[in-house]
């Protein structure tokens, strides 16, 4: 089995970027994927774009244009404001139906015709907003249903799983991309780069875990 190989479910986001880098680390070859369903923020796709050109993986993107068809949601329907506060008795309303599952099958059908038996995606159930389909149960039940559905074996790589945000920025940072992450990608439903708008529900996460690593760091402690 090649081992040598791994498919990055990429967006142009802080998480993915961050695990984009750490398959560079771990993988002799690293190819990514991305799509475009219809979200608001597409312009993502032209951050991961330059980021993979830069970081010289190469980038396959794919229109997804049925998912926003099926889904309604503040990502994918601009006349559904973006939640500027976390509900707490639901996901927020940026939530999309069904979406990783449906990036990682369609990025393992694509491995397997390219030979790659290793997917990495930047999902974590640590420090997070509340999405069913980033859980580790999830990925693991999925994982399996991969490997009976197409008979091949996948692994999903999680290298963020259990990171919160804080210790996401420490990862970068540690793989000498913490400025290109602050900078260069866009995790804020608004399409704005770097802090982004600071309002929208990923923007408050992000920054607040950049605010405690920061901090963190100037106070010499480790979490």
């Amino acid at each position: 089995m090649n081992r040598s190989k791994a498919l990055v479910v990429y967006s142009g986001g802080q998480d993915s970027t961050t695990c984009l880098f750490w398959a560079k680390k771990h993988f002799a070859q690293v190819e990514a994927i991305a799509f475009n369903y219809g979200q608001r923020h597409v312009v993502e796709l032209t951050a991961a774009s330059n980021i993979a050109k830069a970081a010289g993986v190469p980038l396959h993107i794919f229109e997804l244009d049925l998912l926003s068809s099926v889904s309604h949601n503040a990502l994918t329907d601009k006349d559904i404001n973006v939640e500027s506060d976390q509900p707490d008795h639901r996901p927020p309303n940026t939530l999309v139906e069904g979406r990783n599952m449906l990036f990682l099958t369609y990025a393992a059908i694509f491995a397997k015709s390219n030979n790659i038996h290793d997917l990495i995606t930047g999902v974590g159930q640590s420090d997070y907003s509340g999405y069913p389909d980033c859980r580790n149960d999830f990925i693991l039940s999925l994982n399996q249903t991969l490997n009976l559905s197409m008979a091949y074996e996948y692994r999903i790589h999680t290298p963020l799983m259990w990171l919160n945000k804080s210790e996401i920025w420490r990862m970068a940072d540690e793989l000498d991309v913490f400025d290109l992450v602050r900078n260069q990608t866009i995790t804020c439903y608004h399409g704005i780069p770097g802090d982004g708008c600071g309002t929208c529900p990923s923007c408050k996460l992000r920054n607040r875990g950049l605010v405690k690593y920061l901090n963190s760091e100037a106070n010499g402690q480790i979490e």
